[in-house]
């Protein structure tokens, strides 16, 4: 599984949850299984879910007794509607629900998904490419100037979201931008990496991409109330966030200032995508929602 997706801050998510034996938990974003797995080590029973077609298939082969024992239940689709899948599997509350948000190791390795400006691929960014949803790539050549300085801006932070937009708008007009690599080079025609600079200049645009393609943002804000509405009290929600949109969500949505659990250094060293992991935590403390 570790081949598939390294999770983030594993340890520190599976303490906070405090699995019970034979508890009900919800893994919202399956990927590779590591969260799962440690949840069923644990003697938890978990409704697992995954916008990737690929990643409940690896979990298929990965957990066939698990999942024949219906200690594992698996679930394609988004976690906005964690509330009616429970119902779908006959769970009325759970204990405890996990999201560790963005994409999976996987997904960014596997050149043809189009979400890594490190493999030459196709637009797409899709976290279900069986979806009729708009691709990275019809955003790029669909989307006038100020439509996309707004969206690199909104949902990518980008300082030079504007000379970008013009950038891609001039070279659409000789030809569409249908790569990875095609946008990447456009962009590092207008961004260049600057000394001290730990990640790629294409990085924030690919963020914003990806988060469009995927309504990623909307998703969380939908699943968050909906999450503390199934939790049982006493039940632990634990969110792992990967940029501060994201993180900005969880922590406006709870107003909570507590400081988030942040990797170790070992775990930096062993897994550089962690660098940037936030994990936030609540506990539903009486059945009218009010939290930890």
């Amino acid at each position: 599984m570790n081949d598939y997706h390294i999770p983030v801050l594993l340890d520190e998510a599976i303490e906070l949850l405090k699995i019970k034996k034979e508890g009900k938990y919800i893994d919202c974003t399956l990927g590779g299984g590591g969260h799962t797995q440690a949840i069923l080590d644990n003697g938890g029973l978990v409704l697992a879910i995954d916008q990737d077609p690929e990643a409940i298939g690896n979990a298929q082969n990965n957990f066939k007794i698990e999942i024949l024992n219906k200690r594992l239940f698996l679930k394609h689709g988004n976690f906005a509607h964690l509330d009616s899948y429970i119902q779908e599997i006959g769970w009325n509350q759970v204990d405890g629900v996990l999201m560790d948000l963005g994409v999976s190791s996987h997904q960014l390795e596997t050149s043809y998904r189009g979400f890594s400006f490190n493999k030459e691929a196709d637009l797409d960014m899709r976290m279900d490419q069986s979806s009729q949803y708009a691709t990275a790539k019809d955003l790029i050549n669909g989307l006038g100037e100020k439509e996309l300085k707004e969206l690199f801006i909104k949902l990518g932070e980008e300082n030079f979201a504007g000379p970008i937009a013009r950038k891609i708008v001039e070279s659409r007009k000789v030809e569409a931008i249908t790569t990875t690599n095609h946008l990447a080079k456009i962009i590092l025609a207008v961004r260049r990496k600057g000394t001290g600079d730990r990640s790629h200049p294409a990085t924030r645009v690919f963020q914003a991409l990806r988060i469009a393609v995927n309504d990623e943002l909307n998703s969380l804000r939908e699943a968050l109330p909906r999450a503390v509405d199934i939790l049982s009290p006493g039940g632990i929600l634990a969110v792992i966030s990967f940029h501060s949109l994201e993180d900005r969500i969880v922590k406006e949505f709870f107003n909570n200032k507590k400081k988030p659990i942040e990797p170790t250094e070992k775990e930096i060293q062993d897994n550089s995508r962690a660098r940037s992991g936030k994990l936030r935590y609540f506990e539903k403390l009486k059945a009218e929602s009010s939290y930890e």
